[in-house]
C-alpha cells in the first residue's frame, strides 16, 4: 500500500486544476445557480475531452485504463472548486454499476457520449437493502418512482434498480419517463425525482449480480465521496489562511493572534488524518482489498465531518464577507453539508464500522 500521490496522478491533477482554474471560477459558480441551466455542460464537455470520465474503466471497454485512485484525484478538485458537473452521479455511480453488470453500457458513459445517473436515493448507503420502489411489468414495462437521484436532470441514461433484484437501462427521454428536480441546499449538485410509468427499459443485470453491482456502486461513491470532501477543506483552509494573513485589527494581522492560530492548526491536524483515510479508501477500492469496505467507512466516518467543520471555520473567521452571496465560502459550506447525508451519514458508516471491527455498541456522530 502506497498513500503518496504518484507522478501520474500529480500530473492529472495539475491538468484538471488548470481547466478549473480557467472555467469554474467562484463568480462562473454563482452567475450558474442564477441560471436556467445550473448544471455546466460546456465544462463537462471539456472535462471528457481531458478524459477524466474514464478513468478507472479499462481500455478494452472504452476508459483510460487507470484506476479509481486517479478518479479519486478528480474528486478531490471538483471539491475544491464546487464544480457543478454530473461527475458523481455519472462517472462513479452508474459507470461503477455499469462496469460490475460487464454491460457494453458502459464505453458510451467513459467516453462522455452518454451522461448517466444511477437511480438510488442519494442518502442510500453502502450495505442498504437493494432498492425496491419500482417494479417490472411481464413484458418489461418499468413502473414506479425514485427520490432525490444525484445528477438525473443532466442524464441521458438511466441505470434503474428494480424489484426482483434487477438492473434495466432506461432513456431519460423513453415514454413514461419524468425527471423532477427538487430543492436541495447544495445549488450545485441538483438532485431530482425519478417517476417511470410503464416504461420501456432493457435488463443489464439480474440476481446477484445486481445486487453486487448496485453494492459495488454505493461503495465505490462513498470512498471517492471522501476525496471530494477532502478538497473541500483543503480550499476552506487555504482560503481562510489567505484572509487571517491580510485582514489586520487593533494593528496587526488577526492570523498572528494565538485563538485564530490554535483553530486553524487544528484544522490543519484534521485535514492530515482525513486526507490520510481517503486515501487509503481510494487504494483499498482500487485494489478491491478485503478491508475495502472497512476503509470506506473509516472514510466517510472521518471526511465528512471534517468538510464540514473546515467550511464552517471558513465562513467564520472571514467574519462579515463570509456570510455574503458574493464570496464562495457558501457555496463550500452548502456541498459539504449535503455531502454529510449522501450515501451513509457519518453516524451511520460508524456504526457500520463498529460492526465490521466487532465494536458492538451505539457510536454517535460528533456533529
Amino acid at each position: 500500500m502506497n498513500l503518496l500521490y504518484s507522478e501520474i496522478e500529480e500530473d492529472l491533477r495539475a491538468s484538471v486544476r488548470a481547466v478549473l482554474t480557467d472555467h469554474c471560477p467562484p463568480s462562473a459558480v454563482l452567475a450558474r445557480l442564477e441560471s436556467d441551466s445550473p448544471c455546466d455542460m460546456d465544462l463537462w464537455r471539456i472535462l471528457v475531452e481531458l478524459g477524466v470520465t474514464g478513468l478507472h474503466v479499462p481500455e478494452d471497454r472504452g476508459g483510460q485504463g487507470a484506476s479509481l485512485r486517479e478518479t479519486a484525484v478528480v474528486m478531490e478538485e471538483l471539491g475544491r472548486f464546487v464544480a457543478p458537473v454530473p461527475f458523481l452521479g455519472s462517472t462513479v455511480l452508474a459507470t461503477t454499476a455499469l462496469l460490475a453488470c460487464d454491460s457494453d453500457l458502459v464505453g458510451s458513459l467513459a467516453s462522455g457520449t452518454t451522461t448517466g445517473a444511477l437511480a438510488v436515493p442519494l442518502t442510500a448507503a453502502p450495505g442498504s437493502p437493494f432498492p425496491a420502489t419500482v417494479s417490472a411489468s411481464a413484458d418489461g414495462l418499468l413502473t414506479g418512482r425514485v427520490t432525490s437521484v444525484v445528477d438525473a436532470r443532466a442524464a441521458s441514461l438511466l441505470v434503474v434498480p428494480v424489484a426482483g433484484p434487477a438492473l434495466y437501462a432506461v432513456r431519460a427521454d423513453a415514454p413514461g419517463v419524468t425527471v423532477t428536480e427538487v430543492v436541495s441546499l447544495d445549488m450545485t449538485r441538483r438532485i431530482a425525482d425519478v417517476s417511470l410509468a410503464s416504461t420501456p427499459g432493457v435488463v443489464i443485470a439480474s440476481g446477484d449480480q445486481a445486487t453486487a453491482a448496485v453494492e459495488a456502486a454505493l461503495r465505490a461513491g462513498a470512498g471517492l465521496l471522501a476525496s471530494e470532501q477532502v478538497g473541500i477543506a483543503e480550499t476552506c483552509l487555504e482560503q481562510t489562511v489567505r484572509h487571517v494573513k491580510d485582514r489586520h485589527q487593533f494593528g496587526r494581522a488577526i492570523g498572528s493572534f494565538q485563538a485564530i492560530k490554535h483553530r486553524l492548526a487544528d484544522l490543519w491536524l484534521e485535514l492530515v488524518c482525513a486526507r490520510a483515510t481517503a486515501r487509503h479508501a481510494a487504494d483499498a477500492l482500487t485494489r478491491q482489498a478485503d478491508d475495502a469496505d472497512v476503509a470506506v467507512a473509516l472514510a466517510q466516518s472521518e471526511c465528512a465531518d471534517l468538510a464540514v467543520h473546515a467550511a464552517e471555520e471558513a465562513v467564520q473567521l472571514h467574519g462579515g464577507i463570509g456570510m455574503t452571496w458574493e464570496h464562495p465560502a457558501h457555496l463550500s459550506l452548502k456541498r459539504a453539508k449535503v455531502n454529510q447525508l449522501a450515501l451513509g451519514t457519518p453516524g451511520e458508516h460508524r456504526m457500520t464500522l463498529g460492526h465490521m471491527v466487532h465494536l458492538l455498541m451505539d457510536i454517535p456522530s460528533r456533529r
